[in-house]
Order: C-alpha cells, then sequence, then structure tokens
C-alpha cells in the first residue's frame, strides 16, 4: 500500500512539474507579445474584394477580416485579457508572407491560397475558404472555354497561385498562350479591359469583386483551373499561436457564426457553401 500511495505521489508531483512547465511555456512567441501588449497586428490585402479590401470609408472590410475579427475576439478570451486591439497592416499579393514572417504582423487575413512552397516561409491555420481559379474575358470575344484562348494572351498576377495554375493548364492543354504578368490587380483590370490581353486568370470571387469600369462588358468563362484553399498565414513555427487561431476557428464554425459570416458577403448574390467548404467547415469544427 505504501509503495502504491508513494508510486501515485510520484505520479502526481510529475503531472505537476509537467503543468508547471506547460504553463511556464504558456504564450511563448507571437502570443506572449500580444497578450503584453494588448496588440494584435493583422496584414490585409487592399484589394482583394470580397475577401479583405478597403471599403469606401476607408475601413478593413471582407469575408476573411470578418472571420479574423471574430479570431480575436476568441484569442481575448482565451488570452483572458479586457480587450486586444487590431493594428492594422496593409499588404500586397507580393509581401503578404514576408510581412508575417520578418514580425511586421501576428497573422495575414487576405485571400491567401495553402501551398507547400509557402510553407517554407509561414505556418497556414485551417481552412476557412475553398475558392478556384477562373477566367474574366470580354463579352464579346468569340471565347466560351479554356481551349478558345490558344494562342491569346493571358493576364496573370505575378506571385500567385494562380499564375502557377495557369502555366500548367497552358503546357498540359498545349494552348501556347502567352502569359503576362501584372503587378496587382488593377493593373491586370486595366490591361483586360483596354485589350491589350484576352482574359485575366484569378480566382473567381475575386474576379466578380474586382472594379471593372464596364462589368457588362465582361464575363467568367465556366472553366475551374484549379482548387485554391484559403487559410490565414501564421508565423512558421510558432504553435501556440497556431494552436490558438485553430482554436478560435474551431468555435466559429461550431457555433454556426461561419454561416452567418457566409451570408453577409455572399449571400446577397445568391451563394451557399459548396460541398468542398462545408466540408472544410465539418473538419475546421474541432472538438475540444
Amino acid at each position: 500500500m505504501r509503495r502504491a500511495a508513494l508510486a501515485f505521489t510520484v505520479l502526481v508531483a510529475g503531472l505537476g512539474i509537467a503543468a508547471d512547465d506547460a504553463a511556464a511555456q504558456a504564450q511563448s512567441g507571437r502570443l506572449k507579445t500580444v497578450a503584453a501588449g494588448k496588440t494584435i497586428r493583422i496584414a490585409h490585402r487592399t484589394d482583394a474584394l470580397p475577401f479583405s479590401f478597403v471599403d469606401r470609408n476607408k475601413e478593413v472590410a471582407g469575408y476573411t477580416i470578418d472571420v479574423c475579427k471574430a479570431v480575436v475576439a476568441s484569442l481575448q478570451r482565451q488570452l483572458k485579457v479586457a480587450s486586444l486591439k487590431i493594428e492594422w497592416v496593409p499588404v500586397t499579393t507580393q509581401n503578404r508572407f514576408e510581412t508575417v514572417a520578418n514580425g511586421q504582423a501576428d497573422l495575414e487575413c487576405g485571400a491567401s491560397t495553402v501551398t507547400l512552397a509557402r510553407m517554407k516561409e509561414v505556418d497556414f491555420s485551417n481552412y476557412v475558404f475553398v475558392e478556384s481559379t477562373g477566367l474574366a474575358v470580354n463579352a464579346s470575344a468569340a471565347v466560351n472555354k479554356l481551349q478558345d484562348l490558344a494562342g491569346k494572351k493571358i493576364a496573370v498576377i505575378s506571385g500567385t497561385s494562380n499564375e502557377k495554375a495557369m502555366a500548367a493548364k497552358n503546357q498540359e492543354m498545349q494552348l501556347n498562350a502567352t502569359l503576362i504578368p501584372m503587378k496587382d490587380r488593377d493593373e491586370a483590370v486595366t490591361a483586360l479591359e483596354s485589350g491589350r490581353v484576352d482574359a485575366f486568370a484569378s480566382d473567381k470571387l475575386l474576379l466578380y469583386g474586382a472594379e471593372f469600369k464596364n462589368p457588362q462588358a465582361l464575363r467568367a468563362l465556366p472553366d475551374d483551373l484549379s482548387i485554391e484553399p484559403y487559410a490565414i498565414a501564421l508565423p512558421r513555427g510558432d504553435w501556440e499561436l497556431r494552436l490558438a487561431v485553430n482554436t478560435a476557428l474551431a468555435e466559429i464554425y461550431r457555433s454556426g457564426d461561419i454561416q452567418k459570416i457566409f451570408g453577409v458577403w455572399f449571400g446577397q448574390l445568391g451563394l451557399r457553401p459548396g460541398p468542398l467548404l462545408n466540408a472544410a467547415y465539418m473538419l475546421g469544427a474541432v472538438a475540444e
């Protein structure tokens, strides 16, 4: 009996030491900085309507922005701080991951597709959206499907997963199309509207959200060129922040709040979450 009691005492002591160690490790990395300063820095796109953009009132807005605001509310509860101030950090498609990696921002909330290459620079949360690469063309053009763009000029934003998807399709289908790299969405839109290119390849909903001067003069092709799973970009190797963010996402998914956020941004378009997005929500609703 004494040996059993001694063993139990040693076990409890061991658990206590482990718990103390875990407590000592808690809130390391970015979480410690966030909790101490009661501020979280969120990198955001300014041109990725309807996911992350700056509206007419100069406010940061969008689907992913609302998701990240809900994440911040959960982080407040997890960190047991009265409030967390959000410091918005504008980024481009070219510097969004670098901004998180070098510590200028703690998260990136935009329209960022998860890829293995990008995981060399940053980590990602569980998925927050699932998109696909599509094409916009001039309505008057004799183009009804991807094959009709053989030998044509296609605008792509430099450094995006859409650029890689379009390049892969170009090679696979032997289209001999010329891909024209653009620095941002505005430049690509201008090129398409002016006739300098025959098509613009981008995420489908970003095409719908692009600010064309005459939207009726353009139309989207039905082709899905790739699957684009979006996630929140996080500092590489910071497991505590990643766990905290995924905990927040699980709460949002389990509560049904994600459906409300989706409805705000896409319900007016008559859209509902498709099978892939519903699966992402279900898989992200991890149990406690």
